[in-house]
């Protein structure tokens, strides 16, 4: 949207005009386009009027560029692939050398890949690959021309690899695939086959570089855990002898491969409490396993015992001794006791009894026996318990010290046993080559150059012809300050601008007089209409002038009069310009013998002097003859007399006076009209040059009403001509 502001229009009794009646009211609107980043105008302007020199210099880099092209050796690029694998493929354990990198390390991982393609040291092993310093093709014919004297041949060679991998830094590229692990090696040359060669070999070179970067890596590897391992040997040697000599001064006898289970050492007389513990345990459950068995069958009968009676020998005498008593009973119903059969019998029961009784009490002697061995036995181990305890209290402070050492002598073969580990392990993945780089695609011969690229060159030649051409159009333009566009007008100048008339060529400027519809006189007559607008109604006498001669000021002058004399009012054209009159001439007036001078003075009155019939309402007062001293004549008391005197008889007067700078011919006019007019031509007055006229005006107590912009070229402006003139036309159907 446009920023819209209120103009109140001028007050009836102070400057009211002919179009006053046609307002709706006292105010108009004015809208004002918001500001643009970019004037598109002044740039299409600009561009216009330097059009010459810029398409000079566009032609000239585009030619240039073309010659360029023409006369540039072919070069061709061949180019190989490599793949990089960021976190390797590794077939046996102990290639891992490296650790693996995190995902946000890959790009930089990447980056570090090309670099060293276009290292210098990757490119001198590439040279030594292929012994470059023999080859000709890539050093020159002329190569050895440039030998030093005093140098020797196995210099020489070094100093020709040199610079071959100095020639091959400078041609090799790495470029990286966006979203891809993939690496574009490219060489460029003249020769295409020596292009293809060289990609190859650099993609070769690269691969066998990182192979033996992984190789020289386990070397390393194995080298410094030789290292380590010997060390730690020799660390682990010490220890041991350290911790035996302590031992065998403290008398600590360590029993070997028996550890506790928190993996301290036992020696000899832990070892022995540790069993005289278990042993004295073991006896006092046997001891009191024997007691309760004891305290059971103490008071019963032998008879009576479990074990007599589960005693199988027992059980068998007492089988004996039923069978026999059955027997004796037998006898008995048959026989008498004195009857030897039965004698025999009851001797042989008797001797069961004893048997029984015997076997009985020894059975039961045993059971106590046995509660009294195992208390003896109790008390004897808890005797050498009691005696192994103190001994172990004793050497357990020795033990402290002797614990330290053995734990120190424990760590490091705890370490070396993982360096021992470690090293196996790396030795066995040490032949086998798993890097994180291999070859994708191989080079071929390029079938054409891709340098020098014509279109490219012609894009480039382009460019920099309009970046030179623009930066010396706008140096060029910068150090121009004429009056080009209407809008310069009002910014720079500070005054209201009246109008504005196209260019004319001369040969065509009586053509469009003479047409009212022609773009000309339309300017003009709007031009008519802002003044008739602008001057006061009270107020009828004007001055046009300008700040050099040229500007059109008398053409303009001379249509402006004719415009207000078609209007019915009453109009006086006064030539005032006495250096240089040109009214009469304009107008086709033959030489008059007398006018404004002649009137001023008061050789002759006004009405027999002015020129009339040209046309209706019109009346023209030439210069007459030329004053000997214009400044005295226009500064004269007689010159204010007339212009007062001719005010109430004219509706509208103007005065076609000189140029304002070197002469004080329009200065003094100024004073004595009711408004003066600049007539500027557009692309001729400069900035400063129209200002001081216009300061020099203004000091000398001059009304200035505003500018008129004449030989306006709406092109070298910036703007259309059909869209400042060819919108509207009368006469012509829509």
């Amino acid at each position: 949207m446009n920023d819209r502001s209120i103009i109140q229009t001028p007050d009836p009794e102070g400057r009211g005009t002919w179009l006053d009646p046609y307002l709706p009211e006292n105010q108009i609107v004015q809208y004002q386009p918001r500001a643009q980043l970019i004037n598109v105008a002044a740039v299409r302007g600009v561009l216009f009027r330097q059009r010459w020199l810029v398409a000079a210099i566009v032609a000239a880099s585009l030619i240039a560029g073309l010659v360029f092209t023409l006369m540039a050796t072919p070069m061709y690029q061949a180019t190989a692939t490599v793949r990089v694998d960021p976190y390797g493929s590794f077939i046996v354990e102990g290639q891992d050398i490296d650790q693996g990198i995190a995902s946000n390390q890959v790009y930089d991982l990447m980056s570090t890949q090309t670099a060293v393609i276009r290292s210098r040291n990757l490119a001198s092993a590439v040279a030594a690959e292929l012994n470059l310093g023999e080859r000709y093709d890539l050093l020159g014919e002329d190569i050895d021309t440039a030998r030093p004297p005093n140098m020797s041949d196995e210099d020489w060679l070094r100093s020709k690899e040199r610079s071959a991998a100095s020639i091959l830094q400078g041609s090799v590229t790495a470029e990286l695939t966006p979203d891809q692990w993939i690496i574009t090696i490219g060489y460029r040359s003249d020769d295409p086959v020596l292009a293809a060669e060289m990609a190859n070999a650099y993609a070769d070179a690269f691969v066998a570089s990182d192979t033996r970067s992984d190789i020289a890596a386990n070397e390393y590897a194995q080298e410094y855990l030789q290292e380590q391992i010997q060390l730690i040997r020799s660390r682990l040697q010490e220890a041991e002898e350290a911790s035996n000599a302590y031992a065998r001064s403290s008398g600590i006898i360590v029993q070997q491969g028996v550890g506790s289970e928190e993996g301290g050492t036992v020696t000899l007389t832990g070892a022995n409490l540790t069993n005289i513990n278990q042993r004295v345990s073991d006896a006092r459950a046997k001891r009191i396993d024997a007691e309760q068995r004891w305290r059971a069958i103490q008071n019963l009968p032998a008879a009576q015992l479990p074990e007599v009676q589960s005693n199988a020998v027992l059980q068998g005498l007492v089988n004996q001794r039923t069978g026999l008593q059955t027997e004796l009973i037998e006898l008995r119903q048959r026989y008498n006791d004195e009857f030897p059969q039965i004698v025999n019998v009851k001797a042989q029961i008797a001797t069961l009894d004893r048997q029984i009784q015997q076997s009985s009490a020894d059975i039961k002697a045993t059971v106590r026996n046995e509660y009294t061995v195992a208390r003896n036995q109790e008390q004897a181990l808890e005797r050498e318990l009691n005696s192994l305890t103190g001994e172990t209290m004793v050497e357990q402070d020795r033990q402290v010290q002797y614990s330290v050492l053995e734990r120190e002598a424990q760590a490091l073969r705890d370490q070396l046993k993982a360096l021992l580990d470690r090293y196996n392990t790396i030795s066995t993945a040490a032949n086998v080559q798993s890097g994180t780089l291999s070859k994708l695609d191989s080079a071929t011969v390029p079938a054409s150059p891709y340098s020098p690229n014509l279109l490219r060159n012609l894009m480039v030649s382009l460019v920099f012809g309009v970046a030179l051409a623009g930066g010396l159009a706008v140096l060029r333009e910068s150090f121009d300050d004429r009056i080009r566009s209407l809008d310069e007008v009002e910014d720079k100048i500070g005054l209201p601008l009246l109008g504005h008339t196209p260019f004319v060529e001369s040969r065509d400027l009586e053509k469009e007089e003479t047409n009212r519809f022609s773009a000309l006189m339309e300017a003009y007559a709007s031009i008519r209409s802002a003044i008739d607008f602008t001057l006061p109604r009270n107020q009828n006498v004007i001055q046009l002038t300008s700040s050099q001669a040229s500007e059109g000021k008398s053409t303009t002058a001379v249509i402006l009069a004719e415009l207000f004399a078609s209007l019915g009012r009453k109009t006086l054209l006064i030539d005032a310009d006495l250096r240089r009159p040109s009214v009469a001439r304009l107008l086709d007036i033959e030489d008059p013998q007398a006018g404004l001078v002649e009137v001023v003075l008061g050789h002759t009155d006004l009405q027999s002097t002015v020129v009339k019939g040209l046309h209706e309402n019109l009346e023209i007062l030439p210069i007459g003859s030329i004053s000997p001293n214009p400044t005295e004549l226009l500064a004269s008391q007689q010159m204010r007399e007339f212009i007062e005197k001719s005010r109430h008889e004219y509706s509208l007067i103007i005065f076609d006076s000189c140029p304002v700078m070197g002469l004080a011919d329009a200065p003094l006019l100024s004073r004595l009209v009711d408004g003066t007019i600049f007539v500027l031509e557009a692309n001729k007055v400069h900035f400063g040059q129209a200002k001081a006229a216009i300061k020099r005006v203004r000091g000398a107590g001059g009304n200035i009403l505003g500018v008129i912009l004449t030989k306006y070229r709406a092109l070298e402006a910036g703007q259309s001509y059909d869209y400042q003139y060819g919108y509207y036309q009368y006469g012509q159907d829509d």
